[in-house]
């Protein structure tokens, strides 16, 4: 009885220990930190935040030095993005690249987990896919032998020409060429495609016609039938939009797609941007990403999800921008998603 009791107040300590000190890995979903504010806290503890929540992936927009040496031994894994006015030095050949990768990575490959290196951000299609398609050979000369990390970019829905229904997804001609190139790449490399979803966008642009049900993940029946699937939710039809466009641009039907950013504002908009409406949103996205059920055409496929954003940024433009939050920079939540 005595080795019994000892085991089970074990076993009591180190499930207090998982509950409380460290959850990272709990919950298998990232969210983006920006820095856009001019009153957000230390890297330090935006880490133990994030640690106390149980989210296991972040994704940065830059390299940052600050927060990468805060994530030394976190066990969070982390997107780390290359920003848009980059790309063109670095296309200009390995050596850019060597110096980038020796300032920027190379500092913390043995202690910092980095899954991803998104280059660019929405890029401009006619010009910017192309500095992408140059940069990503060159990077991954220097990243193979560190195997875990991936290198991919990151799309908005502006570089498709349709979208509805799904089936018809398809890049814009400035896109679709380039496009061919990065999916075969990211094919050879076994890398993802990382799509920026917006229902929000999509329903604040078009009440009329986009329930908004459909675009909350609220809806209870098929609202968009496309021939042989049936969608319940805006953020599904997006993702099969570009899922489509892909086939359709390089048959690159073995590239999987990682959400990038998602989210829904909590104000800065009149009544579509509540805190309600925002904690409706990003539970029912926490949710759909942990159940691991896929889309409609692509049923049962792991999607990887980041939800936009961390903390309000006041130094983004003034109105919703400032507001797609979880948290506000005191670090008290806008709304609660994680109970």
């Amino acid at each position: 009885m005595a080795v019994l009791g000892c085991i089970a107040l074990i076993l009591c300590v180190i499930a207090s220990f998982d509950n409380h000190a460290g959850r990272v890995g709990a919950l298998d979903i990232g969210v983006c930190y920006g820095t856009l504010g001019s009153d957000l806290p230390a890297p330090a503890d935006v880490v133990n935040l994030y640690k106390q929540h149980g989210i296991a992936k972040m994704r940065i927009f830059n390299p940052n030095p600050a927060i990468l040496d805060a994530l030394r031994g976190s066990g969070i894994a982390v997107t780390i993005g290359i920003p848009n006015e980059d790309l063109e030095n670095l296309a200009t050949g390995q050596g850019a690249v060597d110096q980038w990768w020796n300032n920027n990575i190379a500092p913390y490959v043995n202690d910092v987990t980095i899954n991803y290196i998104a280059i660019g951000n929405e890029v401009d299609p006619s010009v910017g896919l192309k500095n992408v398609l140059a940069v990503m050979p060159l990077l991954n000369n220097i990243q193979i032998v560190h195997d875990r990390i991936k290198v991919t970019t990151v799309l908005s829905s502006s570089v498709l020409a349709s979208s509805y229904p799904p089936s018809i997804g398809e890049f814009t001609p400035e896109a679709s060429s380039t496009m061919a190139g990065i999916l075969a790449f990211l094919a050879s490399t076994d890398s993802p495609l990382m799509i920026n979803v917006y229902p929000y966008f999509a329903y604040k642009s078009d009440p009329g016609n986009v329930r908004l049900d459909y675009a909350q993940f609220t809806a209870t029946e098929t609202v968009v039938q496309d021939g042989e699937y049936g969608y319940v939710n805006l953020f599904d039809a997006i993702v099969d939009a570009f899922v489509a466009a892909m086939d359709k641009a390089g048959g690159a039907t073995n590239v999987r797609v990682v959400v990038s950013e998602s989210g829904w504002p909590s104000d800065g908009s009149g009544s579509i941007t509540t805190p309600e409406l925002a904690a409706t949103y990003n539970k029912n996205l926490l949710n759909h990403i942990l159940q691991k059920g896929g889309t409609p055409r692509r049923p049962g496929a792991n999607i990887e999800g980041f939800i936009f954003a961390m903390f309000n940024e006041n130094q983004k433009p003034a109105g919703e921008e400032q507001h797609f939050g979880l948290f506000y920079p005191n670090m008290q939540p806008v709304y609660d998603i994680f109970s």
